[in-house]
């Protein structure tokens, strides 16, 4: 029985919905269990969509108000909460992370920058101290352990993902800047006033909401970097499964690496000001300035712990060759483990995201958001 696909999309876009359609379609690899799709531009809400179920044993419907984890996508919604401070000249990009965080400073970090900090050219992509899963939801003990490591590289000399650890960094200036959690900045800066249905840490009475995760299917389908100490610290110390947020401890917990929850037109909406040179219906959240130092590529070059090319902005994942984010290499985001994604794209001032519940195992290059961006750029190539 085809799948039934809730929600609308604006006159020109109806490609986009039958390339929705088709990620559910059971010969495909990895077919979706449930998802969502959204775009906005112009600050008009051109492509809504979702469908299939919030629990792998499709016993719950996915329903408009549904979010899911969307693990790495998180890094996004946190690197805004950073350009939002520096637009409201809060926060300086070139600054030492030690001038908000004094105690960063140890073990030879003294002179790291925000802007290398969050370009994961820190040198702490991971921790020595054996750290557990249940350590991540422990702020306080997170932050502390960052502050003593002593970088696993030159600070600087390169960039190395820093898949868990970079959280706490942008979270921690977050709140030496404000005095907030960035759950709360982030809640109470941009997500509430931009009717953005996103959370860093969700709520209890948030949670009959959340689309439960399956684990991918297969093995991962590319190696990241060579085998190295570095990369085993990064993503061993500790491991973290697939289905790990359907953990309310972890739902709970503010993890801005990885721990974000969200639906499509959620992301979407977050990142429609980004998309429209700061402002979204009326209000301006950031700054021209601010973008533009947000966005401004920090590092360019095949990155330790990836094994790839990437272009780091401050936080943000600047698009890449195999163009994940379109054909403008002035589109910027973040995408997350399993295939979520959201990201903004000025020249055509849009703003995209996607959330399943299904993961992929594909790590360069979902084939889902591929088949859906690549759909959303046919048309707006025919408009």
């Amino acid at each position: 029985m085809p799948i039934e696909v809730h929600g609308s999309v604006a006159p020109g876009f109806e490609p986009v919905a039958e390339a929705f359609r088709a990620n559910f379609n059971p010969a495909e690899p990895v077919p979706d269990i449930g998802a969502s799709f959204a775009v906005v531009r112009d600050d008009e809400t051109v492509v809504d969509l979702w469908a299939g179920h919030a629990d792998p044993a499709r016993t719950r419907p996915w329903r408009a108000e549904t979010v899911t984890n969307v693990f790495s996508t998180t890094k996004g919604l946190a690197a805004a909460c950073l350009a939002r401070l520096a637009s409201l000249a809060r926060l300086d990009y070139e600054a030492p992370v030690a001038r908000y965080w004094p105690e960063f400073a140890q073990a030879g970090k003294g002179t790291v920058t925000v802007a290398q900090a969050l370009a994961h050219q820190a040198g702490v992509s991971g921790l020595r101290e054996p750290t557990s899963v249940e350590d991540l939801f422990d702020w306080d003990l997170m932050v502390d352990r960052i502050a003593r490591a002593e970088p696993l590289w030159p600070p600087g000399s390169t960039s190395g993902y820093h898949a868990i650890t970079w959280g706490y960094i942008a979270g921690e200036l977050v709140r030496r800047v404000d005095g907030r959690s960035i759950g709360a900045f982030l809640r109470e800066e941009l997500a509430g006033p931009l009717g953005a249905d996103v959370f860093i840490g969700l709520p209890q009475s948030e949670d009959g909401r959340y689309a439960v995760i399956a684990r991918p299917p297969a093995e991962q389908t590319q190696t990241l970097a060579e085998a190295s100490e570095i990369l085993a610290l990064t993503l061993g110390n500790p491991v973290i499964e697939g289905d790990a947020p359907n953990d309310r401890a972890w739902r709970a917990a503010e993890i801005p690496a990885a721990g974000g929850m969200a639906n499509a037109v959620g992301l979407a909406r977050f990142y429609a000001p980004l998309a429209n040179g700061g402002a979204s219906r009326g209000r301006s959240y950031f700054t021209p300035e601010a973008i533009a130092r947000a966005t401004e590529v920090r590092f360019a070059g095949v990155d330790m712990n990836l094994g790839v090319a990437v272009r780091w902005g401050a936080g943000f994942f600047g698009n890449n060759a195999a163009r994940w984010y379109g054909p403008s290499d002035a589109a910027f985001g973040h995408s997350g483990w399993g295939g979520s994604t959201g990201f903004f794209d000025p020249e055509q001032r849009l703003a995209v995201g996607f959330a399943m519940n299904q993961m992929d195992a594909n790590l360069n290059g979902d084939p889902r958001t591929i088949r859906l961006v690549g759909a959303l750029y046919d048309c707006l190539a025919r408009r």
